[in-house]
């Protein structure tokens, strides 16, 4: 299945995104809090654990979504 001009118009437009300077400094905010925010130690009962999790879930999601994108066009582009 090759991509439709709609996907490829999509994908273009992440991908200037993510050459940005704010996109770059977006993520290095993101690994910054990830760092500060993957501690378990701090956490005081079970509300804060799953809130945690969701944080962290968010944050590895931006953290890999150009890397995944990527993955999605070559795929495609495969087929």
């Amino acid at each position: 299945m090759t991509m439709t001009e709609d996907l490829k118009k999509y994908y273009e437009a992440r991908f200037d995104m993510m050459a940005s300077d704010g996109w770059r400094d977006l993520i290095e905010d993101v690994k910054a809090m990830h760092a500060a925010t993957n501690n378990i130690v701090s956490i005081n009962d079970e509300k804060t654990l799953h809130f945690r999790r969701g944080e962290l879930s968010i944050m590895n999601w931006l953290l890999t979504l150009e890397d995944m994108s990527r993955a999605v066009v070559a795929q495609e582009e495969d087929e």
